[in-house]
């Protein structure tokens, strides 16, 4: 199946270099673009994407609003949502993971990385770059540890905990399996028990509740 897109940046260059490339992937179709948060909103809950990537700085509504709208936790049926930004530390694509973003990407990621996470979240999956997932949810996660999110009521075994650690540092299903030895069913049904406990909806929040809760170290 064809995976549909909007694109949502407020620099016509920008989302013309998007359409671009979109166009030259296997199983991708660009099918809107949107110039401003309120236009991203009003397409992406007419037209259903299956992805929307999302700049975050936009006139009229920024993409963290607009993904909130489009994704966060009181939506229904949420679209899967990619931020991309020029910033990789940026506190608004922390802010955005927070409003239900699946992941994010630099602008200037390659036509194969982009065509990967737009894949991926059309799975309902994440691709972040490990470095950046790591430099983004520690620095961020870290400023008040006063304010760690309470233990999930039935703990964490052994072997979720161990999961846990590898989807905090980036890894995919795939390495996940090869890392712990496990097939890649087990991985699955790991995460979702994970993300059952933690009361989350997607690997992005997994990792965001690890470092929060300090089991990863900064």
């Amino acid at each position: 199946m064809t995976i549909r897109v909007l694109v949502a940046d407020d620099q016509d260059l920008v989302r013309t270099g998007l359409r671009l490339i979109l166009g030259t992937l296997d199983g991708i179709e660009v099918v809107a673009e949107a110039a401003d948060g309120e236009e991203a909103v009003r397409l992406g809950r007419e037209l259903r994407p299956d992805v929307v990537l999302m700049d975050i700085r936009m006139p009229l509504l920024d993409g963290v609003e607009a993904t909130r709208r489009l994704a966060g936790p009181g939506v229904a049926d949420p679209v899967a949502v990619v931020v991309i930004t020029t910033f990789d530390l940026d506190e608004y694509v922390h802010g955005a993971l927070r409003a239900g973003a699946l992941g994010f990407l630099l602008k200037d990621a390659g036509p194969e990385l982009l065509g990967e996470a737009v894949r991926a979240a059309a799975r309902g999956d994440s691709l972040i770059s490990p470095s950046i997932t790591r430099r983004l949810l520690s620095t961020f996660a870290g400023t008040d540890r006063r304010a760690r999110p309470a233990q999930p009521v039935d703990p964490l075994t052994e072997r979720e905990e161990e999961v846990l650690l590898t989807v905090a540092r980036g890894r995919t299903n795939a390495e996940i399996a090869r890392e712990l030895h496990i097939s890649l069913s087990t991985v699955k049904t790991h995460l979702a028990s994970l993300m059952a406990k933690l009361g989350v909806r997607n690997r992005v929040e997994v990792a965001m509740w690890a470092y929060e809760t300090g089991r990863v170290d900064d």
